[in-house]
């Protein structure tokens, strides 16, 4: 009788209570499987990969009651807010509608000897939870979802955490926030010119500009490591991020500083250090910039300063990690390594010969 009363539990209101696993949907790869094995807690990964559900009442956010929004803990997109979040009664985290349905992808699910209807993320292609025809108004749906599916992101903290066109939805949290000083224009910049190491200085040595930052810039994976990374398996290359005093020094300057650090003529990486994740690229933050760096390496190319063509591309700017602390300002704090592995791989030698620096 007790299992009986067990499935019904799972049928009306979508879950396997000790974790029951379906199939997994196999879109992934193995090394991408293998990095969010890695990444996730057992419970996420049982959860989104393969169509796990946790059990009733005990799990992070089915009570959770704080104005927020809740991301997929994978792909890291929007997928509900806490203005649709009711009590279903079921213990599990539940919403009337999502915040963007173009989020959310249905599927028929004919698992448990019934049709239900599954909802998985559309970036991430999570495995979330299930919808139901028997929420309240003014959409009758329930969106009966796991909480290891999701991350919370709290409504104060949407502006630092890279979701601010959400802190629309939550005005009593903005109004509440304390008056921002004002402070003098600061702009961003991101460059990759192959090993960040090497791509830090020829920018921070310039007069106007507050700090460069090595990272990985442009990849689809959240917070890389360098393994990662140099497995070629993440999307990202190795970058530097500028923040700088327009004031002082103009972007065109900084492109500048770009062109005279690197081999703009080699697309499979820089020097001695090859692959995807070496490539250089000027990652443009606004049109203007866009527009600057176009003409910049249109100007170069005219200038006939190389034989090859200049291969860099100019994409638009989509994320930048810091990298591990260890890379942060390595030709400061290891002088010597620094020097002898510029000359070693080649590159001191290549920008000698091109600007005679």
């Amino acid at each position: 009788m007790k299992r009986i009363s067990w499935i019904i539990l799972i049928v009306v209101f979508g879950g396997a209570w000790a974790v029951q696993s379906g199939t997994s949907k196999g879109t992934k790869t193995k090394a991408e499987q293998a990095e969010l094995k890695q990444r996730l807690t057992p419970l996420q990964y049982e959860v989104t990969q393969q169509d796990g559900t946790e059990p009733p009442f005990k799990n992070e956010y089915w009570d959770n009651k704080a104005e927020g929004i809740y991301v997929d803990v994978v792909s890291g997109e929007a997928l509900f807010s806490s203005t649709e979040k009711y009590d279903s009664k079921t213990g599990w985290p539940s919403w009337w509608k999502p915040i963007d349905g173009v989020e959310i992808i249905e599927k028929k699910d004919r698992k448990w000897g019934t049709v239900r209807t599954e909802v998985r993320s559309k970036k991430g292609d999570s495995h979330l939870g299930h919808v139901f025809s028997d929420g309240p108004k003014p959409t009758g749906l329930r969106y009966c979802i796991n909480s290891a599916s999701l991350r919370f992101v709290p409504a104060d903290s949407l502006e630092s955490e890279g979701y601010g066109q959400y802190a629309k939805l939550f005005p009593d949290a903005e109004q509440n926030k304390p008056a921002k000083k004002k402070q003098a224009p600061i702009e961003t910049a991101t460059f990759a010119g192959g090993c960040f190491w090497c791509m830090e200085g020829p920018f921070e040595k310039k007069k106007g500009v507050l700090a460069a930052v090595s990272g990985y810039s442009g990849g689809y994976v959240k917070n890389p490591t360098y393994g990662q990374v140099t497995s070629q398996q993440t999307g990202h290359v190795e970058a530097v991020q500028v923040t700088y005093d327009p004031k002082i020094i103009s972007y065109m300057k900084l492109v500048d500083a770009f062109w005279m650090a690197m081999d703009p003529t080699d697309n499979g990486g820089q020097f001695g250090d090859r692959g995807p994740s070496y490539k250089p690229v000027i990652f443009t933050h606004n049109a203007e910039q866009f527009k600057i760096a176009t003409a910049s390496k249109k100007a170069l190319e005219k200038s006939k300063r190389f034989d090859k063509p200049i291969v860099v591309p100019i994409r638009d700017y989509k994320n930048f990690f810091p990298a591990e602390e260890y890379h942060q300002d390595y030709y400061k704090k290891h002088t010597i390594k620094y020097k002898l592995y510029r000359r070693g791989s080649g590159r001191a030698g290549f920008i000698k010969k091109h600007w005679g620096k």
